[in-house]
């Protein structure tokens, strides 16, 4: 898949941080159950990739990728874990869009853009969002900017995702909103599962979930 269907597929993508690789299948089942197919794993924990693996092999319907993927080496590892894509929270040096895995490289500023665009993307994650102007932002990018589509990530919230997504440039966010840690922890599943149907509601033009 293309990072532009993977984005198209629901209005969130889930960003987990995984801590036990036994919470990763009924995690990752719990959101594609409530229509979160395309699943974030971060590599920050140290079981990250056992996870990619296990989620991308025995979850169906789930489209499995990696967070925080910072280096060239790291592409290349979570492209043998199973991962259908990654993302950084910003531009990985000499990295473009082809490659062993399709790639939704961070930006934060327009020279940032401009350099994701000159190394053949069309596809970016704002990050943080919140911090550099939010839906302010992606309005004073889309006039330079026509051909960046966008996924904003860090800050949203069921409270301020709908904002975001109204903007013409924003295919879907990223949020870990709808996988609470501690219904994580739990083992609370079909809270989680709740939570992501809610998300599936601020598609544009639905209503707002409030979690």
């Amino acid at each position: 898949m293309t990072v532009d269907e993977i984005m198209r597929l629901a209005p969130v993508i889930p960003v987990l941080i995984i801590e036990d690789v036994a919470h990763a299948v009924p995690l990752g089942r719990a959101l594609v159950a409530g229509g979160l197919p395309a699943l974030e794993i971060t590599l920050r924990t140290p079981v990250a990739l056992e996870c990619i693996a296990r989620m991308a092999g025995e979850i169906e319907g789930a489209v499995v990728g990696a967070g925080t993927v910072l280096t060239p080496a790291l592409r290349q590892a979570v492209a043998r874990a199973g991962a259908a894509f990654a993302v950084s929270p910003g531009l990985i040096p000499d990295e473009g869009a082809d490659g062993p895995v399709p790639l939704l490289p961070g930006v934060a500023t327009a020279s940032e853009l401009m350099a994701g665009l000159a190394a053949g993307f069309t596809h970016f994650k704002l990050f943080p969002a919140n911090v550099v102007g939010g839906s302010t932002a992606l309005k004073a990018f889309a006039s330079p900017f026509p051909q960046a589509l966008f996924c904003p990530t860090g800050g949203i919230s069921a409270d301020n995702a709908a904002d975001y997504l109204d903007q013409p440039n924003v295919i879907c966010v990223g949020g870990s909103w709808v996988a609470p840690a501690d219904a994580v922890r739990a083992g609370d599943w079909g809270r989680i599962t709740a939570l992501a149907r809610e998300a599936v509601g601020l598609a544009k033009g639905g209503p707002v979930a409030r979690g």
